[in-house]
């Protein structure tokens, strides 16, 4: 094979997977708020932002998520998660990539979910399963998206938790009530009236 069709033939890449369903996702995903304070990561040896799937696969994203970084090595993928010491991070990988960056990303702290985002399903499925953190293996943009949506809304319920129980942790508990006329404790059965 040789010139453009080799390109077209490249097996991993994630560029040209299902991107066609981009104008009825990306108007219906536009109507969530935005997620702040994430920051997703695709990373994939075949992005070419001059390639309209690409670019309408970063609009379904970007209809998410405002922070979408892009890099083509697992080796940048690291870095950028490495550098990152704010925001709450996803990954979108190519499966061929993430079969080699996922074990050198998985115990990241700031790192909250895993997207294989490929042509094939059932191949990245079977070492796929083994990554906690691995939030499924997809073969359509739309699919990862929705999945991201509902990954972030989670991490915005956690977040929430945390912080009513942060508040509440300098609470303290009014004292126990004492008994009052007509009332007597009687050690296990409880309050009995007499």
């Amino acid at each position: 094979m040789g010139g453009k069709n080799s390109k077209a033939a490249i097996a991993h890449s994630t560029t040209g997977a299902t991107a066609s369903t981009a104008a009825s996702s990306t108007a219906m995903l536009r109507r969530e708020p935005m997620a702040e304070n994430y920051l997703v990561i695709w990373v994939d040896g075949n992005i070419d932002m001059a390639n309209e799937d690409c670019k309408n696969t970063m609009e379904q994203l970007r209809a998410v998520v405002n922070q979408v970084n892009t890099c083509k090595t697992a080796e940048q993928c690291i870095q950028q998660l490495m550098d990152n010491q704010e925001e709450i991070s996803f990954v979108i990988s190519s499966g061929a990539l993430g079969q080699h960056l996922i074990p050198d990303i998985h115990d990241m702290a700031k790192l909250n979910g895993i997207f294989i985002f490929c042509g094939n399903k059932q191949r990245h499925q079977v070492w796929a399963q083994n990554w906690a953190k691995i939030k499924g293996v997809h073969t359509s943009i739309k699919n990862i998206c929705e999945k991201l949506a509902t990954a972030i809304k989670q991490c915005n319920q956690d977040h929430m938790s945390v912080s009513i129980v942060s508040v509440n942790a300098g609470v303290h508990a009014p004292p126990p009530v004492e008994p009052t006329c007509g009332q007597c404790i009687d050690g296990n059965k409880g309050t009995k009236y007499v």
